[in-house]
């Protein structure tokens, strides 16, 4: 008898998890290695957050919790979701989870079936279509078109079967940063509305750091009538650099949030206490940092897309939103690096780059679309000058 589950053969560790982890070893190890992987904020979580969750330690909040948070932080995202999203909430169809990952994780193990069909549109954030096949599921991909990166309504009416019960929607999304506005959502409201059996999941995590004046908008907010369809997700991992902390949200049908909290319930029970106590102050508290941090980070987005587009065979999109951009290395492959490396894939092209320039990427095929990779252009403008500096030598060595 197998000690582990075949459960296991269906799925991949995370891509991103993994080379986090292999740049801290490097590190360790005394090598100079710039990480552009990891998505998460370079600046400390601001100081009345920080202040609220030494508060909840101070005064003993360090108990169990309701499992799907306690009452105060149900209240802040159903307010938040109000005031934000036009998206009126009861209490019962709010829940608080470890993370936007978990309540993703939670949505999918409540309710797929052996063989149910989840359409998500590539490139994709690495864990849907795992935590897809972890739930006995089946992901769909949708290969979507540089530079704009956005499912069209044709393409999603292609893509539903007599089996499809997922659509999963992320914008502003990781790894492009591509953006659905109110207009682009609108046309793939009228493809769902002719397909009344399908859920949506609209991941919002980046909402609050978009550029250009993009405005964002979330589906049920553009289509009332599919709001008893949608799960809208958020948390307060990347505009309030909370990563740590482990908190997600999500709003939706009080049927489908009773079943997460089920799941939950015998998961990891109750998000961390102090964690919640420390969200609840980032939702009601000041808000007046968020639209300084966007704009810092589109400031980085111009220099690192600039930047790449001046690397021989590199074409960098410009996003909409988050703190990636997804360059294409259709120019790379076939060649030769400076190192005596040949570029056969992206894969090769990151390996390569991480040997000999000790910048560390994501490969593109993690997410989907090939040839390219991920930069997360969270990090100090001086290190994404030397990890600019650092790819555009790779790149100019190729042969």
């Amino acid at each position: 008898m197998r000690l582990l589950s075949s459960t296991l053969d269906r799925v991949a560790p995370s891509a991103t998890v993994a080379l986090t982890g292999r740049v801290a070893a490097l590190k360790a190890e005394g090598r100079d290695v710039i990480g552009l992987g990891a998505g998460e904020p370079d600046f400390p979580t601001p100081e009345h957050i920080r202040e609220a969750g030494k508060r909840a330690i101070d005064e003993g909040r360090t108990r169990y919790t309701a499992v799907g948070g306690v009452p105060e932080l149900i209240d802040a995202v159903r307010a938040k979701f109000e005031s934000d999203n036009d998206l009126a909430y009861g209490a019962s169809e709010v829940m608080v989870c470890a993370g936007g990952k978990q309540v993703l994780y939670n949505a999918l193990m409540a309710t797929l079936d052996e063989g149910d069909e989840v359409v998500i549109p590539a490139p994709y954030w690495v864990s849907y279509p795992d935590m897809t096949r972890l739930a006995g599921g089946m992901p769909v991909i949708v290969e979507t078109i540089a530079p704009d990166y956005r499912m069209t309504p044709d393409q999603l009416e292609s893509a539903i079967t007599d089996r499809t019960k997922w659509l999963i929607l992320n914008s502003p999304g990781n790894p492009t940063g591509a953006g659905y506005d109110a207009e682009a959502l609108g046309a793939l409201a009228e493809v769902l509305m002719r397909h009344p059996r399908i859920r949506v999941i609209s991941d919002d995590i980046y909402e609050h750091i978009v550029f250009d004046g993009f405005r964002f908008a979330t589906l049920a907010q553009v289509e009332p009538r599919l709001k008893d369809r949608v799960l809208t997700v958020n948390g307060v991992s990347k505009a309030y650099a909370m990563t740590g902390w482990r908190i997600g949200y999500a709003g939706g049908p009080a049927e489908l949030i009773g079943a997460m909290r089920k799941i939950q319930s015998q998961s990891t029970t109750n998000p961390c206490s102090i964690s919640q106590w420390a969200a609840v102050e980032a939702l009601e508290g000041p808000q007046d940092f968020l639209a300084p941090n966007a704009a810092m980070f589109q400031r980085r987005r111009d220099m690192v897309v600039d930047a790449l587009n001046g690397c021989p065979g590199i074409d960098c999109p410009t996003p909409e939103g988050a703190f990636y951009v997804y360059p294409s290395i259709h120019g790379c492959i076939g060649k030769t690096s400076a190192g005596g490396r040949l570029i056969a894939d992206d894969s090769g092209f990151a390996e390569a780059l991480l040997e000999e320039e000790g910048v560390a990427v994501v490969h593109g095929a993690a997410f989907g679309a090939s040839p390219a990779f991920r930069v997360s252009y969270a990090a100090a403008d001086e290190v994404l000058k030397e990890a600019m500096a650092r790819i555009a030598r790779f790149s100019g060595g190729l042969n």
